[in-house]
Parts: structure tokens; sequence; C-alpha cells
């Protein structure tokens, strides 16, 4: 199974754009994949509901459900936790640490062998790490 793990950035962009850039990539995606998975992780929900939280608005509201809805959520699982310690090591050994968040959602798509569509330049230091921008 090949799947996409959608981050909080390419969410937030297909909330705001129903016809933007991500959102029409991810349409040729599934096009030309259909039996591709689109999901996201607990991490990017949870990030997605505090920016809902802090700026309410109806109609992205309505769009986080709509695009929720359509998404499979990874939880964490125990087998995150030793590629998440051993990323962590690594980019803080050669001085280029990610947040708390981005190095969870990093080991869970690596875990799952998934390919994470961000438009986070971060996530380029992070080896091993199968990634996509659909913004660019």
């Amino acid at each position: 199974m090949t799947a996409f793990l959608l981050d909080t950035n390419i969410i937030s962009h297909m909330m705001m754009e129903a016809d933007g850039l991500a959102a029409r990539r991810a349409v040729e995606v599934l096009k030309a994949q259909p039996d591709i998975d689109l999901c996201t992780s607990i991490v990017v929900q949870c990030e997605l509901l505090f920016g809902l939280s802090k700026r309410p608005n109806v109609r992205l509201q309505r769009a986080y459900e709509l695009h929720m809805r359509s998404l499979k959520v990874m939880p964490l699982e125990e087998a995150d936790a030793p590629v998440y310690g051993q990323l962590r090591h690594t980019l803080e050994s050669r001085g280029t640490p990610l947040g708390p968040n981005n190095l969870l959602i990093a080991a869970q798509a690596m875990r799952c062998n998934a390919t994470l569509v961000s438009a986070d330049a971060a996530f380029a230091q992070v080896p091993g790490l199968k990634l996509q921008n659909w913004l660019a």
C-alpha cells in the first residue's frame, strides 16, 4: 500500500483554497493511483484544531470537517518511538533539530513508509524521509 501523509500546511491550504494547488494535486494523485491512501497524523489533527480554536472561523471549521472525513488519521503507535528516538538523535547530532511535533510527524511517516506531503523545508533535512511538496 502506498500512502501520502499530509502535513498541517497542506491540509490548511486545502481548507483555505478548495480549488488551490494542494487540492488539485491530491485529485491528480488519486486519479493516477486510485488505491493510494491519503492520510494524516493525529499530531497534524491536533495542530489544525489548535489553529481553529485560536482563530474560530465557521467556513474553515466546515472545510476542516469535510477534509478530515476523507482522510485516515494515523494514531501514534508504540512502533513510532524507536524511529523518533533515532531520528531525534541523528538530527541533534548534526545540529539540525526539528521541533517536537515535526519530529513525531516525520517518525510516523517513516514508520508507515509513507511519503510526507509538506511545504515545510525543515523536513528536507530528515535522512530517509520520502517527501513531496504539493505547493511548489
